[in-house]
């Protein structure tokens, strides 16, 4: 389809006022979110001259992330997105700001570690554009889907943009200067977002009382999903590491950013042109066929490092894996959105979120350690493995996935009580 079609698909979600905006706004937070991880490595291997301590460091921070952006989901979804996105944005600049002045003043490590840990508020502005997104088209399926299809692929954008833009920073100006410009644009971006306020959903109606402090987790669908995606970010996390032991391995360290780009770009690509397919099978069979998909098109890469193919095969191949992650990724959080009540949307999908950053985390550490102790391209064993692994998470649990249809999620959009309590029958039945 020639680009000109696909972004005429995509204009019309754009006809809703303010959608530009907080679109716009909510970029800038993710493509900063996207610039840490790259910008606290390099800034700490200039500085303290440890890839060790870069990575640690970066692991606390990405585990009391994945703790905390669950209960700021909670929090949005008591007491809305401007009141939480606000202090939360405010609050987590100035670990970062302190981390940027431990090392500018040869504070010891253990500071930095607090630092990082201490960053553990940022808001989850992916899953609060999603969740404008389900209130302002909550009678049109077909635009919700375009819309989660957008999303996924504004993630990947960032994914590519970030670290690049974060290397040109720290190299061409200072190694301090990609984690400052982070923390400044990931501040202004979110504090922008919350601004947009004629587009935030409003709040449910409260739950009773014996209701208002159940978890998500409580709903099995929600539990096949997050474990599933944490599968999934191992296949990232690993991805990412093997690629860059691969291209070392040839003599071509520098061109793994490019690899790795290939790989979101196939990503991005599939994800635009999905959604502009009209669903036509339940989300639950969707998901099951992206996981099956995602763990076919992985034996790509794989069959290309232990063939000891050239960068340029690999590349094309990475590029081929990657179109399965996003059609998986945008099923999956449609699910989310459908299996639970609208009070817990942010909540729900930043459990998403989490599992997914741990199974980067996990998967990263995995990955160097193989990477250390086999030959290059063994490793792209282990993004085979996780993708296999999910598809069987998925299919162990895909009784768990049905959904009410888009009936009961209009219904559940629009927030009425009645279809929220129809929508917890439908959850604790499957």
């Amino acid at each position: 389809m020639p680009p000109r079609a696909v972004l005429a698909s995509y204009r019309r979600l754009f006809a809703a006022p303010g959608a530009a905006a907080f679109t716009l706004a909510g970029l800038l937070g993710r493509l900063a979110l996207s610039m840490t991880g790259v910008s606290l490595v390099v800034l700490l291997s200039e500085r303290r001259g440890s890839y060790g301590l870069a990575g640690t460091v970066s692991a606390a921070g990405l585990a009391t992330g994945a703790i905390g952006m669950p209960l700021i989901g909670r929090l949005v979804d008591r007491y809305g997105q401007s009141r939480v996105t606000v202090p939360a944005a405010l609050y987590n600049a100035v670990p970062l700001t302190g981390l940027l002045l431990c090392v500018r003043f040869g504070a010891p490590d253990w500071t930095l570690y607090l630092c990082a840990a201490a960053g553990a508020a940022a808001p989850n502005l992916g899953g609060m554009a999603r969740s404008r997104w389900a209130h302002l088209y909550r009678d049109d399926p077909g635009a919700r889907h375009l819309a989660n299809s957008f999303e996924q692929a504004l993630d990947e954008l960032c994914f590519m943009a970030g670290p690049v833009l974060a290397m040109l920073l720290c190299t061409t100006l200072a190694p301090e200067a990609g984690l400052a410009t982070a923390t400044a644009v990931g501040t202004a971006g979110a504090l922008l977002f919350a601004a947009q306020r004629r587009t935030e959903p409003p709040l449910p109606p409260a739950p009773p009382a014996a209701e208002r402090h159940g978890s998500p987790l409580r709903v099995p669908g929600l539990r096949v999903l997050v474990l599933t995606f944490l599968a999934t970010g191992v296949v990232f996390g690993t991805t990412e590491i093997t690629t860059v032991a691969y291209a070392d391995a040839l003599g071509h360290k520098a061109a793994a950013g490019l690899l790795l780009a290939l790989f979101a770009a196939g990503s991005c690509v599939a994800g635009l042109l999905f959604g502009l397919l009209t669903p036509r099978r339940a989300p639950g069979t969707r998901f099951l066929l992206g996981a099956s998909a995602m763990a076919g098109v992985l034996l790509l890469p794989l069959a290309a490092g232990l063939g000891g193919a050239g960068l340029g095969v690999l590349g094309a191949l990475l590029f081929a894996a990657g179109t399965a992650t996003a059609p998986t990724m945008v099923t999956g959080m449609t699910l989310v959105q459908e299996l639970l009540p609208r009070r817990q949307f942010n909540e729900g999908m930043a459990m998403a979120v989490s599992g997914i950053v741990v199974g980067i985390s996990a998967g990263a550490a995995l990955a160097g350690t193989v990477a250390e102790r086999t030959a290059p391209g063994t490793g792209y064993a282990l993004p085979a493995s996780a993708a296999a692994l999910a598809l069987l998470i998925a299919l162990a649990g895909r009784r768990h996935l049905r959904t009410a249809g888009p009936r009961a999620t209009a219904g559940a959009a629009a927030a009425s009580g009645a279809a929220e309590n129809a929508e917890r029958v439908v959850s604790a039945s499957v």
